[in-house]
């Protein structure tokens, strides 16, 4: 038996040229195609890479287990890099790379193989990912190693070897999609003065093209985990996210455009869709805002939502750090039960309406009416206590 590699293959330009690539260099390659909601790019993924030169091509549908195990364990902590980015790409790499690794062992394949750059951030997420689970095993790259310098360069050698691939010169954009979303590059995207063309986006339509009137979309939670849309209850979490996405994308909401700071040190123009995600993270931190105390909840805020993206965002998936991180909001998730209802118009998804099992808001205490139970004396006692140490600091400050 000759080197054999299991590649983590999308069917994009990078992937199918690798194909070629290391198959050219004696290596027996195996593609691996994880369905973690793409679609229909998977129709020809197999004939696709075997025209490129794969032994095997092996595709799993995993989105059951992409939303239970990764998409919500994310929306649970409310974690979005930067304050923006509902880290799809960087959610789907552990997985993905789980799945390799298994893979790998049950054909005998001493190597996997991936299609990041050198200067991605998905590289040190597959790698450490890899490492993690199993720590002999090889990784190649070969897109850091190769001889082409543009994506032009990919496209002439998928074209003279006969590989099909969907870029081309005219729309030369970079997908990177699945259930939580779809991460867009390259083109004309990486002027920051650039506004981003319409034909680059994929769920979302535009907004001043969405409906001229308004749609109202309740979602409901049990325990923490989302399980019906307006009334329809679903068995598969995959297709709530799904439906989702169809729901708020044709109102045009869920566009994020960002210069965000790549784990590598760089900076880079990210445009993403992902309206199934924010809405999900939003509603989910509606509910807790309702059923938290203030001392978890701001806790949270400032410990857990940050930190947590990070994790992410830098490749730690399979670390005792998110494990514990995960202990905590799962903790929390217990009390999640509710429902959120939103207002989708023209971009934007404005929460009118929440509903929580467990809501520690009482209407005697926060109402203004004559129902108002809340104690103003104690008030006034209490904003004496809390004050002093600003009385002393004035006082201190008076004197010199």
């Amino acid at each position: 038996m000759g080197k054999r590699v299991v590649l983590a293959y999308s069917g994009g330009l990078d992937t199918s040229v690798i194909v070629r690539w290391l198959t050219d260099r004696g290596f027996e390659v195996i593609t691996y195609t994880a369905d973690v909601g793409q679609g229909e790019e998977l129709s020809e993924i197999e004939p696709k890479a075997k025209m490129a030169g794969a032994v095997e091509a092996v595709i799993d549908d995993i989105k059951e287990e992409f939303a239970r195990e990764y998409c919500m364990p994310l929306m649970r902590a409310g974690a979005l890099y930067e304050g923006k980015y509902p880290l799809l790409s960087a959610l789907s790499r552990p997985l993905i790379a789980k799945k390799l690794v298994e893979l790998a062992h049950k054909v005998g394949a001493d190597y996997v193989a991936h299609g990041s750059t050198g200067k991605g951030n998905d590289q040190v997420r597959f790698e450490a990912s890899v490492w993690a689970l199993d720590p002999d095993i090889e990784v190649l790259a070969p897109v850091r190693e190769w001889e082409f310098k543009s994506r032009d360069e990919e496209i002439e050698y998928a074209a003279k070897h006969g590989i099909p691939v969907v870029a081309t010169k005219e729309k030369p954009y970079s997908y990177d999609r699945n259930l939580w979303g779809v991460a867009i590059e390259s083109g004309p995207l990486e002027d920051l003065e650039t506004e981003p063309p319409e034909d680059a986006f994929v769920l979302t339509v535009s907004p001043l093209k969405a409906p001229d009137e308004p749609e109202y979309v309740e979602i409901e939670f049990k325990e923490g985990t989302p399980v019906a849309i307006n009334g329809k209850n679903y068995s598969e979490l995959w297709k709530l996210v799904w439906d989702l996405n169809e729901i708020a994308g044709r109102h045009g909401f869920g566009r994020i455009d960002m210069v965000e700071n790549r784990l590598v040190g760089i900076k880079t123009r990210e445009v993403y869709e992902s309206p199934a995600g924010l809405m999900l993270i939003r509603a989910y931190d509606e509910l807790e805002s309702v059923v938290l105390d203030r001392f978890t909840y701001h806790y949270k805020i400032t410990h857990v939502r940050h930190p947590y993206a990070e994790v992410v965002y830098n490749g730690l998936w399979f670390t005792t750090l998110r494990e514990s991180l995960d202990a905590f909001n799962n903790n929390i998730a217990k009390l999640i039960t509710g429902k959120v209802r939103f207002k989708l118009y023209k971009g934007n998804a404005t929460v009118v309406g929440r509903n929580a099992e467990n809501s520690m808001y009482l209407e005697d205490l926060a109402t203004y009416s004559p129902k108002d139970a809340f104690d103003h004396k104690a008030g006034a006692a209490f904003t004496k206590v809390w004050s002093l140490p600003l009385k002393v600091a004035g006082r201190v400050r008076r004197k010199s």
